[in-house]
């Protein structure tokens, strides 16, 4: 039944409380018997052995529980932002969100990537204000943050009894009552009474409030409050649901995680106003066959179609391809095709994942999420489906990596199986590659910053055991060219006793910042036969890797080939390809070529004492401040700075600010580096 089941996210920012809700949720709906604190290393959405070390989420969990005959996919994604390709991974097969605000931080620096997210992919949301019970917690700041940060219009389903020390519970809105929660039970027994004649005006402000949003959406419910009289609250109900869908305004909750308040009438949320599989717009695809964009509907009885968006490897039973499905049902032991790969592989297994554990299912169907185990070739984006109706669901984009260290094995003996695990990891992770430098010799791995990094590092070491030394990490520059030029190439060479002849002439100019390369080709096809034309292109192709001057990739030139001066007797798809890659280098040197060097956006949180040091701490790293806004939890201040400059950042600014500063970094855009490479920071 498509309506009785929900595919949702929990998103926010670090340290929100997203883990902590997620468990309460599963503790309430009887999934597990014993609340876990991630302070104690036994949270269950958090059990890799770095999740508990750390306190941190690192991998998106994903369980199924129930609530009202409602079946609940929960995904618990990461909140930090070198993890932020597993929250995008799951925001794009999640029908809808849960982001947890805190009472005290409001929007903080990676809510609005996580929210921007969930825009992208149009993910109806609703929002849980946690921590009420903290010292400095507002719940109507929090809501009004969101609404200037955002311009999303907020509607409170309830307001708090009391704040900090003196949070008691919360009004419910809809039915106008107060809900306390006991603590001796954990927070499982609700008492419901009157509200306090104390509370009753501002609770009727907010119903007010309430009702006038709903209204502006609904001419009946308008008439109603109009001519004063009571409103159903199953009518409210049904109208929250409808605006939530459509994304016409975010409904609010609030309570206090850790301390059990609140979390019962957040599931019955998830419920009543996040939508079903079959209430989201259709997934769209792209059929291979007839080049053309489709929507697929989300129908059990369809041809199947599913979406792998995570890959997650297992000792014993390989890779778990975590598929979301979109159309149809696959069974257990059934061939399915891969349409990106052009390849049948056969789904050995169906698991229903929690967290770490599973159970066996005999087949999924349209709407829900599962684990195939027995898939050798599939990666995270690909499409699975029948030959029948070959369709690609639409590919996932992730951000580039900003970081590299060089790694190697302990021993010769280690060198294989480090391989292995490189790909076994890139393949879980897109956001992490590793390469063999061509001219080092070195084996690189990037990622997405510090944080990543030291994650999978500490996972090769302990998870797999290969013993292998890691250097200093070595920032991911590029090239480009900041002027236009032509150049004609010839080549002619005696290879083997045969003349082997090509000319090439192209024209390079610079592109936007952030527009990438581009080829094009302006010679007649009839002129020239077509393996000439293919070998051209490759040779230009396999260039933009190589780089210009230092050997980093380029990026953001624009090549056209002009001419080609082509031989019947003595030109060879060979000398073209040679010739091709002469011609692009010298083309580059004339067009006045530039090391570009990443820049990062920089958000730093800290009290308003020491924000002063935190700026001289970015300044003294040639960071260049953008703005800065004032929080009751501190300030925060925007920058910029190379990305080079910001290794180590995090324990000078600690000790400026004795502990008390936190920082965000994510890649904004390259720009020119100053005096090249020789200008070693």
């Amino acid at each position: 039944m498509l309506d009785k089941m929900r595919n949702i996210g929990i998103m926010a920012h670090i340290d929100a409380g997203k883990t902590t809700t997620t468990e309460r949720i599963l503790y309430y709906t009887g999934k597990i018997h014993r609340i876990g604190e991630i302070d104690d290393g036994a949270a269950t959405m958090d059990w890799m052995t770095q999740e508990q070390e750390r306190g941190i989420t690192i991998q998106s969990a994903a369980t199924t529980t129930y609530w009202r005959d409602c079946q609940i996919n929960i995904i618990d994604t990461p909140g930090h932002v070198d993890f932020t390709a597993e929250v995008e991974r799951s925001l794009r097969v999640l029908d809808g969100a849960v982001a947890v605000i805190c009472a005290v931080g409001g929007v903080q620096p990676q809510t609005e990537t996580v929210w921007n997210q969930a825009d992208e992919y149009k993910v109806p949301r609703i929002c849980f204000v946690n921590k009420m019970d903290r010292t400095g917690a507002d719940f109507f700041a929090a809501m009004n943050d969101v609404h200037e940060k955002f311009g999303a219009a907020t509607l409170a389903l309830q307001i708090p009894i009391g704040a900090g020390n003196d949070f008691e519970g919360v009004i419910d809105l809809l039915r106008m009552k107060e809900i306390r929660w006991d603590s001796e039970s954990e927070g499982e027994r609700m008492t419901v009474s009157d509200i306090d004649d104390s509370r009753l005006e501002i609770a009727r402000q907010w119903r007010e409030k309430l009702i006038d949003e709903v209204a502006s959406h609904n001419d009946e419910i308008a008439e109603l409050f109009l001519m004063g009289e009571d409103i159903p609250v199953e009518t409210l109900v049904g109208e929250i649901r409808k605006g939530t869908i459509e994304r016409s305004f975010v409904p609010f909750l609030c309570g206090a995680s850790r301390r059990n308040t609140g979390v019962q009438p957040l599931i019955d949320a998830i419920v009543d106003y996040l939508p079903a599989p079959d209430e989201v717009p259709p997934a769209h695809a792209f059929h291979v066959k007839k080049e053309e964009n489709i929507e697929i509907p989300c129908k059990p009885d369809g041809m199947p179609l599913g979406l792998v968006f995570k890959i997650q490897y297992d000792r014993e039973a390989g890779s778990l391809c975590y598929v979301r499905m979109y159309s149809g049902r696959i069974k257990a032991g059934e061939q399915i095709f891969n349409v990106g790969k052009k390849k049948r592989e056969r789904v050995n297994r169906i698991l229903r994942m929690h967290s770490n554990k599973s159970e066996p299912m005999d087949s999924v169907s349209a709407g829900d999420i599962a684990v195939f185990i027995g898939l050798k070739l599939a990666q995270t984006g690909d499409t699975l489906g029948s030959e029948g109706m070959p369709v690609l669901l639409e590919n996932m984009h992730f951000p580039e990596p900003v970081i590299s260290v060089a790694i190697e094995p302990a021993t010769l003996s280690d060198r294989d199986k480090l391989k292995d695990t490189l790909e076994i990891l890139s393949k879980e992770d897109p956001t992490f590659t590793s390469r063999e430098d061509a001219e080092t010799g070195q084996l690189i791995i990037s990622g997405m910053g510090e944080l990543h990094l030291d994650v999978l590092v500490t996972r090769m070491l302990e998870d797999f055991k290969v013993e292998a030394r890691v250097g200093s990490p070595q920032v991911t520059y590029r090239e480009s060219v900041t002027a236009s030029a032509d150049h004609t190439e010839t080549y002619s060479r005696i290879l083997g006793g045969k003349e082997n002849t090509a000319g090439v002439t192209l024209h390079v100019e610079p592109r936007a910042t952030g527009s990438g390369n581009s080829y094009a080709c302006t010679v007649k096809k009839n002129a020239v036969p077509e393996d000439i034309l293919d070998a051209v292109q490759r040779g230009i192709t396999n260039s933009f890797g190589s780089g210009i001057k230092y050997g980093y990739p380029c990026t953001d030139i624009a090549v056209t080939v002009t001419a080609l001066s082509y031989n019947e007797l003595t030109s060879t798809p060979f000398a073209f390809e040679a010739c091709a890659v002469a011609a692009f280098d010298a083309a580059c040197e004339k067009a006045s070529p530039e090391l570009l060097e990443p820049v990062m956006n920089v958000d730093i949180v800290c009290p308003k004492e020491f924000v002063g040091d935190a700026m001289s701490q970015m300044t003294q790293r040639g960071g260049i401040i953008c703005s800065m806004e004032s929080k009751t939890g501190g300030d925060i201040v925007h920058a910029q700075a190379p990305m080079a400059k910001m290794f180590g950042f995090s324990t000078n600014l600690r000790s400026a600010t004795q502990g008390r500063a936190s920082f965000g970094m994510e890649f904004s855009h390259f720009q020119v580096k100053p005096g090249g490479l020789g200008n070693s920071y």
